[in-house]
């Protein structure tokens, strides 16, 4: 194509597109004496084909707060996605979701790193002299970006991410694992495309993420916020820091653990294999169904269903689905990326459940922190779920008179109030603390329930490429 010759378009200024124009304001406010930062830039967008979802991210310096006994804020470099919001508005990434007042996914992410001695030394020795900024950082906000574009999970303030290695690629730093706070400086903003919040991820030791799944992100993050140490008001990562939170202030372990018991815990699930059959009290004609004719229907309608465009760019997350709800309803809260349309909720006469031993370590804090605070917890599967709910919890498929229901490709199991002590006693007696895995066959039996707990490895099942399901008969 030709260029144009017309004198009037040689002059048309380009300006940016409404959502990418309202966050380089909102950071010109925040930054204006760096107008122009240096920013890692994808060469091949994501609309055109490319595998990194965040168009830009721009890095900024900032000089923190304080000196000295009174610092409170170190300095830093700041890091600033673009990308899963929507920046341009003509739907060429995000589709226009009816009635949601966010822009694209409704959020950007943010990440603060400490600058080193060298660094600091260098900008002292020669403050003319400009410094690059790590650009691993950049990296890591990508593939947080691509998780969530591949799996259209969102992040929430208090999320927690297991990223289970150097956050660097170094093998030497204690920072391995990530939480998700509200960036202290930037915030929310309204853009003409819709609300942005922005995602400050933090890095944490593997204690510091263990604690805060069991009891709660944002609890964590404050213990954290509150001395320079360990990240200071803006929870800034050091990657230089050599103890967790609990081990520089072990008052702090104390008050989390007081505030779980107090409290419970806001982890909703985790990711974990399954498998359940029906105790039967009366013969009677019904369905006959149980883990393998349900993971074999579920299966066979995924490979039957017509995937999307996106679902075909989905690849295999790189790490767990965060599950840190924390609120006590079932309501649009189903866990599962399949379920049919309204489905109807056969009931069970009883259940035998076998969970993973993986997963059992996590079976004292369902019970202690999650149900007896009137909470739900759940068995996440490749193609079912399981969640464990209380009585107060509103939205369930099940009663206390009818107590084990599954609902599609959902299996859901109401804990009577007056079971919760019997299985804490229970879990406890089998030394299911949180910290060990088990290593031989456990049963736990409650009868009078018609429930039934197996600690071991389920059976595989092998998925047939097509079925079918008949009601079956018995006499």
């Amino acid at each position: 194509m030709a260029a144009s010759t017309n004198p009037e378009n040689n002059n048309v200024e380009l300006k940016p597109p409404p959502g990418l124009k309202s966050l380089i304001d909102h950071l010109v406010s925040v930054y204006p004496d760096q107008p122009n930062p240096l920013q890692v830039t994808t060469l091949l967008k994501y609309w055109l084909g490319g595998s990194d979802p965040l168009d830009y991210i721009s890095m900024y310096s900032n000089n923190g707060q304080g000196e000295g006994d009174s610092e409170r804020i170190p300095p830093h470099w700041h890091y600033v996605s673009f990308g899963l919001s929507d920046l341009h508005g003509d739907q060429r990434v995000h589709l226009k979701e009816e009635h949601s007042t966010r822009s694209g996914m409704g959020f950007e992410l943010t990440f603060r790193l400490a600058k080193t001695e060298a660094e600091l030394r260098q900008l002292r020795e020669s403050p003319d002299k400009p410094i690059r900024p790590p650009t691993w950082p950049a990296n890591l906000l990508q593939s947080i970006a691509r998780y969530c574009f591949q799996t259209g999970n969102g992040l929430c303030f208090g999320d927690n991410i297991p990223w289970r290695k150097c956050l660097d690629g170094s093998t030497n730093s204690r920072m391995q694992s990530l939480l998700v706070a509200q960036d202290p400086q930037l915030g929310s903003i309204d853009t003409p495309l819709g609300t942005v919040d922005f995602c400050q991820i933090v890095g944490v030791t593997e204690e510091e993420l263990e604690q805060a799944s069991r009891w709660n992100g944002r609890g964590v993050l404050n213990f954290l916020a509150k001395d320079v140490l360990t990240g200071g008001d803006w929870l800034v990562t050091n990657m230089q820091r050599t103890m967790s939170v609990f081990e520089l202030f072990p008052e702090t372990l104390l008050n989390l653990q007081d505030d779980l018991e107090k409290q419970g815990s806001d982890l909703a699930g985790v990711n974990a294999e399954f498998t359940f059959r029906e105790l039967k009290q009366t013969k009677t004609v019904k369905e006959e169904i149980d883990y393998q004719s349900l993971n074999e229907r579920c299966a066979s309608e995924e490979n039957n269903r017509q995937l999307t465009e996106s679902q075909v760019k989905r690849e295999e997350p790189s790490f767990p689905q965060s599950m840190s709800l924390s609120s006590n309803s079932l309501h649009k809260s189903c866990p599962l990326d399949c379920q049919p349309q309204a489905p109807d909720c056969i009931s069970l006469d009883g259940i035998e459940i076998t969970l993973a031993p993986y997963a059992a370590k996590y079976l004292l804090l369902a019970i202690k922190d999650r149900i007896r605070h009137g909470r739900h917890f759940t068995f996440k599967a490749q193609h079912l779920a399981l969640t464990l709910v209380a009585e107060t919890v509103t939205g369930a498929a099940v009663t206390v008179s009818e107590p084990f229901g599954v609902l599609g490709y959902w299996i859901q199991v109401l804990i009577p109030n007056d079971l919760v002590s019997r299985m804490m006693e229970a879990f406890r007696n089998a030394q299911l603390d949180g910290k060990t895995e088990p290593t031989q066959r456990l049963e736990f039996d409650w009868p009078d329930k018609n429930f039934k707990l197996i600690v071991d490895q389920p059976p595989i099942c092998v998925l047939p490429t097509a079925m079918s399901i008949e009601a079956a008969t018995v006499n």
